[in-house]
This record gives C-alpha cells, sequence and structure tokens, in this order.
C-alpha cells in the first residue's frame, strides 16, 4: 500500500521577502544595463554611419529607460492596487464590526426594555388594590364639592400613599435583591457554560481536524480501492483473454511449462497460480479497505451528529450569558481597543496616504518636467542633427567636389610634371631656337644691306655700263676697252660679296658653338629630349637634302634658262610666269596645311589644355623651322636671283625683283615677329597655368583647413552628446533614488501593519 505523503504533491516553497524587495533587487540589475556605449572612430566609418550609430545607441537607451519606467510604474500601480484593496477589506471589516455592534446594542436594548415590562406587569399583579385606591376617581358633583372632596381625600390619603410607597420600596428592594441573586446565578451558570461551550468548542475542533483527517484517509483509500480494482479488472480482462486462448486453442498444460499443441504460445502453470493468489490478494485487500471505509463512515457521521449537536447547543444559549460573560466583555473591550487602534491605524493610513499622494504628484511632475525635459532635448537632438545632415550634405557635396578636382589636378599634375618638364626643355629649346633665329635674322638682314649695296653698286655700274655702251658706240673705236670693263664688272661683285659672307660665316659659327654648348647642356640634363633632337634634325637634314637637291635642279633649270634669256630677251617673262606658278602652288600647298591645321585644332580643342599647349609648342616649332627652312631657301635664291640679276642689265626686271624681295622681306619680318608674339603668348600660358597650379594648392591648403574646422565641430558635438547622456544617467538615478524611498515607506507601511496584530497581541494575552 502506497503511503499517503505520495499521492499528495509538496506545496512549492514561496519567497520569504515581500515582492517589493524582491522587485528592488531586480531593478538594479536591470538599469545596470543602461551604460554609454563607447563609440568607436574608425578610419573607414562615415560621419553618416556615426550618426546612425549614435542614434541607434540612443534610441536603444530611450528604450531601455522606457521599459524600466513601466516596469517600475506596472509595480507602482500593483502596489497601490494591493494597498486600495487592504483598506477597502479593512473598512468592510470595520463597518461589518461596527453594524454587528450597533446590532448587538440594539438587541441588548430590546432584552432591556423587555425585561422591563415585565417586571412592571410583575409588580402590577401583586399590587392591585393598592393601585386601585390610588387611581381612584371622584364623581364629579359639581366644582366646589368637587374641591372641597379633593382636599379631603388627599387629607385622608397621605398616610395611605406612604404607608403604599413604603409597602412598593421593601417590594422593589426584595425583587432587586431578587434580581441580583437572579443575575449571579446567571453569571455563573454562563461562566459554566462558556467553560463548557470552549470545552465543546475544542471537541469540536478536534472532530473537524479529525474529521478532516478522515476525510483525507478516505480520499486515500477510495484512490487506493480504485487502482486495486482497475488492477483486478485488467487482471480479470487478462486471465479471461487468457483462458479464452486456452479454451479456443485447446491447449494442455503438463508439469511446469505447457507446451500448445496447434499453436505457438507456451503458459508457466506457476505464472498462473502467481496471478490467480495476487489476484485474491487484492480481493482480500479491497475487502478490508471497504470494511474500513464503512467504519470510518460511521465515525464520520457520528461525528457530525456531534458537531450538529454542539451547534444547537450554542445557538441555544441566552444572551444574556453571553454579555454577563467575561470572555464576553474581553472581547468588548478588546474590540473597543481594536476600534481605537484601527481608527488611529486609519489617521496613520490617510497620512501614508496623503504622503504617497504628494510623493507621487511630485514623482509624476519630475517624470513630467524630465519627459519635457527629455522632447526639448530630443527637438534640439533632431534640429541639431538635421542641421548637420544639412551641414555634412553640403560638406560631402564639397568633398566630392574638391576630391574630383583633387583627383583630376593629381591627374593634371602627375600628367603635367613629364609635361611640365617636356615644356621647360621645348621651351628652352625654342628659346634657344629663336636666339639661333634672331641671329640667323640679324645675319639676313646684313646680306640684305650688302645685297642692297651690291645692287646699289650694280646698279651704278649699270648706269656706267650704259653711259660707257653709248660712248662707245658714239666713238667705235674703243669696244675693246669696254669688254674687258664688263669683266672687271663681272668679276668684282663675287669678291665684294665674299667679304660679308666671309664675316656672316665667323658670325655664324660663333653662333653655331654657342647653340651647340647650349644644346649640349640641354642634352646632359635630359637624354629623351636629345634623342628626339636628333630624330628631329636628321629629319630637318633630310629635307635639307631634298630641299637642296630640289634647290640644286632649280639652279640648273635657271643656269638653262639663264643661258636661254641671253639668247632670248623674251623668256624673262615665262620665266615670271613659272614663278607665278610656283608662287600660287606654294599658296595652295600653305592654304591646305592650314585647313590641315585648323583641323588640329579642333581635334585638340576637345583634348586636355596641356596637351593643346604642347602640341601648340610644337606645331609653332615646327612652323618655326619650316619657315627658316624656307626663309633659307629663300634667302638662297634671292641671292641666287640677285647673282643673275647682277649679271642681267635690264633695269626695269631689276627694280620689279627687287621689290618683290622687299615685299618677301617685309612678309618674313612679319611672320618672325608673328612667331615672337606666339612665343610671348605660349610663355605667358605657362605663367598662367603656374600660378592656378599655386592657386590650386592654395584652395586645398584651404579645404584641409575647413575639414578640420569640421572635424573639431563633429567633435565638439560628440562630447555635447556625452555631456547630455550624462546628464540623463543622473536624472535617472534620481528617479530611481525616488523609487527606493517609495518602496521604502512602503515597507514601513507594511511593517507597521504586521507589528499592529503582535502590540495587540502584547497587550491583550488570552
Amino acid at each position: 500500500m502506497p503511503s499517503v505523503g505520495s499521492k499528495r504533491p509538496a506545496a512549492e516553497a514561496h519567497s520569504v521577502g515581500p515582492p517589493e524587495k524582491s522587485s528592488n533587487l531586480e531593478e538594479p540589475a536591470g538599469s545596470s544595463g543602461a551604460k554609454v556605449e563607447t563609440i568607436k572612430l574608425g578610419s573607414d566609418t562615415s560621419t553618416e554611419e556615426l550618426d546612425i550609430r549614435t542614434l541607434q545607441t540612443k534610441n536603444r537607451k530611450l528604450a531601455e529607460v522606457i521599459d524600466q519606467r513601466q516596469s517600475i510604474e506596472d509595480e507602482l500601480r500593483e502596489q497601490i492596487e494591493k494597498l486600495v484593496k487592504r483598506q477597502a477589506t479593512d473598512d468592510a471589516t470595520l463597518l461589518i464590526l461596527n453594524r454587528y455592534w450597533c446590532q448587538f446594542d440594539e438587541n441588548v436594548r430590546i432584552i432591556l426594555q423587555r425585561w422591563d415590562l415585565e417586571q412592571e406587569q410583575d409588580s402590577r399583579d401583586k399590587l392591585p388594590e393598592k393601585k386601585m385606591l390610588v387611581v381612584s376617581d371622584p364623581e364629579p358633583d359639581s366644582d366646589s364639592n368637587q374641591e372641597r372632596e379633593r382636599r379631603e381625600e388627599r387629607e385622608k390619603g397621605s398616610p395611605q400613599l406612604e404607608e403604599a410607597l413604603r409597602e412598593l420600596n421593601s417590594l422593589l428592594s426584595r425583587e432587586n435583591q431578587r434580581l441580583l441573586e437572579l443575575t449571579d446565578f446567571l453569571r455563573e451558570k454562563h461562566r459554566k457554560m462558556s467553560q463548557e461551550f470552549s470545552e465543546l468548542q475544542g471537541k469540536l475542533e478536534e472532530a473537524e481536524s479529525r474529521l478532516l483527517d478522515m476525510q483525507t484517509t478516505i480520499e486515500d483509500l477510495q484512490w487506493d480501492t480504485d487502482k486495486i480494482r482497475k488492477r483486478e479488472q485488467r487482471l480479470n480482462r487478462h486471465l479471461a483473454e487468457v483462458l479464452e486462448r486456452v479454451k479456443s486453442k485447446g491447449y494442455k498444460v503438463y508439469g511446469g511449462s505447457s507446451n500448445l499443441y496447434g499453436g505457438t504460445v507456451t503458459i508457466n502453470a506457476r505464472k498462473f497460480e502467481e496471478m490467480n493468489s495476487d489476484l485474491e490478494e487484492n480481493k482480500e485487500l479491497a475487502l478490508n479497505r471497504l470494511s474500513e471505509l464503512e467504519k470510518m463512515r460511521q465515525d464520520l457521521q457520528l461525528v457530525t451528529g456531534d458537531n450538529e449537536k454542539l451547534r444547537d447547543q450554542l445557538k441555544t444559549l441566552a444572551n444574556e450569558m453571553v454579555k454577563d460573560s467575561p470572555e464576553f466583555r474581553c472581547l468588548q473591550s478588546q474590540f473597543s481597543v481594536l476600534y481605537n487602534e484601527s481608527l488611529q491605524l486609519k489617521a496613520q493610513m490617510d497620512d501614508a496616504r496623503n504622503l504617497l499622494f504628494a510623493t507621487r504628484t511630485t514623482h509624476q511632475r519630475q517624470v513630467e518636467q524630465m519627459e519635457g525635459d527629455e522632447v526639448g532635448l530630443q527637438k534640439k537632438l533632431r534640429t541639431e542633427v538635421m542641421q548637420l545632415e544639412d551641414t555634412l550634405a553640403q560638406v560631402r557635396k564639397e568633398y566630392e567636389m574638391l576630391r574630383i578636382e583633387f583627383e583630376q589636378t593629381l591627374a593634371a599634375n602627375e600628367q603635367a610634371g613629364p609635361i611640365n618638364r617636356e615644356m621647360r626643355h621645348l621651351i628652352s629649346s625654342l628659346q634657344n631656337h629663336n636666339h639661333q633665329l634672331k641671329g640667323d635674322v640679324q645675319r639676313y638682314k646684313r646680306r640684305l644691306r650688302d645685297s642692297h649695296t651690291e645692287l646699289a653698286k650694280v646698279r651704278r655700274k649699270v648706269w656706267e655700263t650704259h653711259s660707257d655702251l653709248g660712248t662707245a658706240r658714239s666713238r667705235g673705236a674703243s669696244g675693246s676697252q669696254l669688254q674687258a670693263g664688263a669683266e672687271a664688272v663681272k668679276e668684282e661683285p663675287p669678291e665684294v660679296k665674299q667679304e660679308p659672307e666671309e664675316a656672316g660665316i665667323k658670325r655664324e659659327k660663333e653662333e653655331a658653338e654657342a647653340a651647340k654648348a647650349r644644346k649640349q647642356q640641354q642634352e646632359e640634363e635630359k637624354e629623351k629630349e636629345r634623342e628626339r633632337e636628333r630624330r628631329e634634325k636628321e629629319r630637318e637634314r633630310a629635307r635639307e637634302k631634298g630641299r637642296e637637291k630640289e634647290a640644286e635642279k632649280e639652279r640648273e633649270k635657271d643656269k638653262a634658262e639663264k643661258d636661254r634669256e641671253r639668247s632670248k630677251p623674251e623668256d624673262a617673262k615665262k620665266k615670271e610666269a613659272e614663278m607665278v606658278k610656283q608662287l600660287r602652288g606654294e599658296l595652295k600647298r600653305a592654304q591646305e596645311s592650314q585647313k590641315e591645321m585648323k583641323l588640329l585644332l579642333d581635334m585638340y580643342r576637345s583634348s586636355p589644355k596641356e596637351q593643346r599647349d604642347k602640341v601648340q609648342l610644337m606645331a609653332s616649332e615646327k612652323r618655326a623651322k619650316a619657315e627658316l627652312d624656307n626663309l633659307r631657301q629663300r634667302v638662297k635664291e634671292l641671292e641666287e636671283k640677285e647673282r643673275h640679276e647682277g649679271k642681267k642689265m635690264a633695269d626695269v626686271e631689276a627694280l620689279r625683283r627687287m621689290k618683290l624681295v622687299d615685299e618677301q622681306m617685309e612678309h618674313m619680318l612679319k611672320k618672325v615677329a608673328m612667331a615672337k608674339q606666339e612665343e610671348e603668348a605660349l610663355l605667358s600660358e605657362m605663367d598662367v597655368t603656374g600660378q592656378a597650379f599655386e592657386d590650386m594648392q592654395e584652395q586645398n591648403i584651404r579645404l584641409m583647413q575647413q575639414l578640420r574646422e569640421k572635424d573639431d565641430a563633429n567633435f565638439k558635438l560628440m562630447s555635447e552628446r556625452i555631456k547630455s547622456n550624462q546628464i540623463h544617467k543622473l536624472l535617472k538615478e534620481e528617479k530611481e533614488e525616488l523609487g527606493d524611498q517609495v518602496l521604502t515607506l512602503k515597507t514601513q507601511v507594511s511593517v507597521e501593519r504586521a507589528l499592529i496584530p503582535l502590540k495587540y497581541r502584547s497587550r491583550y494575552p488570552r
């Protein structure tokens, strides 16, 4: 039979401390989670990500604060509801006690009234005659007679009344004595009855406890019997199934174990016997339990009958006995004390309620102030965040623009580094070349001057020859002398030309040596430029060779033409026509080259500025070289033409050619001036590019300073945010301290409530 304790599960152990304390203990653990997270400013993180992280941490902290505040508010509401319920229960109990006390007073008053009425009726029954004598009414005859009779009756009845009053007093004293004896008897009887009542109440409590024990034992026994019945039913079913199988398949049992023919099941006889024995034992146990249950039921009926009898006896007790009992008086005094204490507690509760209401209002005001401050701070933070976002967007745009410009400037600087070097080398080479060109121009000017002087000499000689020819024709005898003079005239110009040519050659040699020295310095600086210059020189030499070959061919043609002119003076016009054709062809070539240069200019305008400058410099260098080559060729042609013209004797053709040569010289001088202007323009552009580069560097420095200032402003904002978080922490701690104070007040109230019954027990022990 299983024990009773195994069927009843043990009650779970409740927490010893009050819920307020447990919530207090749990609050610091929750509050410790709201810490200021350190924001790591990584090198890769942008300001947007930092703002997002700070906002996320703020939202998380605010959510935690809101959750904590909601939990605290829920706990406070629960505690307030508990206090309200307790107060309501206390008020209800006090009202019930007052109501029953009023009912008790009313019942006592009614009993006293009944008692007085009974006493009056007894006194009336005992003294009817005396009352009749006292209350006899005379018949009214007349006024005078009545008055007289009344006086007589008064005089006669005064001793009678005194006697009657004395008798009545003696009767009342006897009745009072009897009532006192009766009250003493009733008190004694009430005392005995109260003792019996207390004994009966103790017996009743014992019987009720026994009844509860019996009920528990009955329930246990019923549970055991149900269990045994279920087991018995299961075993009966199992046995019936086994018997049916045995009957249906016709098995036979042999000795200890039985082989079942016609089937595969084997049954032990021992097991069968054990099952039967268990079944019999279970039946016996069930019968024993049933008998015990019947006995317990009989005992329960007896106890319930005794209980009902005792209750009837309690109901039939007299009210006076109850009132006169010392226990009732003790209870009455205890009730008065308790009532006074309850009034005091009520006053204390009102004070505590007022204090709690005041603390709650102050707490709500503080919470509202904190919420208002939080809302204001949130608005300020939002406005600051919006402003910072706007400034950040502007800064980002500016930063992107600066970054793009910086990248462009970097790329331009990277490209411009070698380009600038090349440009410098080109400028130095062009300057050297310009110096050479200036020397060439001066040399050509000198040659022109020499040619002009030679032309003047030739003209003079021509005029002299004309005059000599005129004189010779007139004279006719001096032909041989004129031929000798003409030969002398023909031989003199080359001698005159040789002297300035030798001086020009010397100057050219000196200038070439200076140019070579400069070129050597440039070659030492960079080998690449040398290679390029060498290639260009080789190309120029090849071109010069081709041009020299063409010039030699032209010279041969000119010589042949001159020979023809000597033979035929009409060939001069043909030569002029051919010259015009050549000039037209050169014009067409120049126009074609101009078109090509325009196309190149259109192509280079779309390209970057530095490449365009470089290309312009290269093109101007090529143009200057080509113009130099053309000038040299033209000078050579002019020298040859001058030589041929010196040999010719036609003044008109010489003058026309001289004009053409002057015009060509002016054109060449204009071209040289244009080349100088282009060179100056290129130098000014280089200065402008240098100034622009310096301006870009200054702008980059300013932008870096602005970025540093913005970083400082961001750091200041972060420090202000950290300060606001610290202020929020302090406010939160103050809130927690106020909550702790409220909880301590509540614990004090609960302790005082718990101490009230202890004080009562210490004052009024049983």
